[in-house]
């Protein structure tokens, strides 16, 4: 499930509240700026980019600690580009949104020889719920706030949410906090809560649908070549190996059509193995 997507959009659907909630300032002209940077495009998990006067707050959220490269220095990569592109005052924060003692989320710099480069750290399962149950926009996020009630901190979040009048605004914000709920409360105590049918109204619930439908094929085709594939091997060389076939099953679609033609060309085993070290991370 792409949590991080689901706060993405609410980060771009609602931009001036979360510049409120972030910098505790009040911004009307705001831009969505493109979420891929050049020189060579950043493919993170979600990179939201709101731009007021003179300034770019960027927000960075994080379900997962780890990252490759690592997020500090992500942070530094963006900031570097995003000042060659803008040249204004840009403000980062990443916003982790599951709980863990992970000594990452307590990281809030990149530090290197001679180069320090900071920005803030939101651990959400800190933050006070108070000013998340006062907005709309907020409420998704406040399902993974600090309480010693949970299930009195989502019942009052299914109360806000019922007050929202505007029927496209609640469907879609009923997804996104069931969507969010799922990290932290059990899936029986959300639908209690929660009409199902609201939620399936809503355009996140659609886009979540065809997003797995999407990678349903696409899992379904890779499926199909990994297993045409070492069935050809396994013709021409006998028994592969686990660990080969492990690692060919990590290959994208595109990589195992590349490796279906160039097993043409193999003498022996071996010649996987090397043209796996070769391709492997390539992509």
């Amino acid at each position: 499930m792409a949590y991080d997507n689901i706060c993405k959009y609410l980060a771009e659907e609602y931009p001036a509240e979360f510049i409120r909630w972030l910098s505790e300032e009040e911004a009307t002209d705001i831009q969505i700026l493109k979420t891929e940077l050049s020189v060579e495009p950043i493919r993170a998990d979600s990179l939201t980019l709101l731009q007021t006067t003179n300034q770019i707050l960027h927000i960075e959220f994080q379900t997962l600690p780890a990252s490759q490269p690592p997020l500090p220095f992500r942070m530094l990569d963006y900031w570097v580009r995003l000042k060659r592109l803008y040249w204004c005052p840009i403000e980062q924060v990443v916003i982790f949104l599951t709980a863990t003692t992970s000594e990452a989320v307590f990281t809030d710099h990149f530090e290197e020889t001679n180069t320090r480069h900071r920005y803030r750290i939101i651990r959400l399962w800190e933050q006070d719920p108070a000013p998340l149950l006062a907005n709309p926009a907020l409420l998704p996020l406040a399902t993974l706030a600090r309480t010693n009630a949970p299930n009195r901190l989502l019942q009052q979040i299914a109360t806000q949410i019922d007050m929202i009048e505007e029927p496209r605004q609640r469907e879609n914000l009923t997804a996104c906090v069931e969507v969010l709920a799922g990290l932290r409360f059990d899936k029986n105590l959300i639908r209690q809560l929660f009409r199902e049918e609201i939620m399936r109204e809503s355009v996140i619930y659609q886009d979540i649908l065809q997003q797995g439908l999407q990678q349903g094929r696409q899992q379904g085709l890779q499926q199909g070549e990994v297993t045409l594939i070492v069935r050809q091997l396994t013709r021409r060389f006998g028994i592969v190996e686990p660990s080969l076939q492990e690692r060919i099953r990590g290959l994208s679609i595109a990589q195992l059509e590349e490796l279906s033609e160039a097993l043409l060309d193999f003498e022996a085993i071996a010649d996987l193995a090397n043209w796996l070290n070769e391709h492997q991370f390539q992509e």
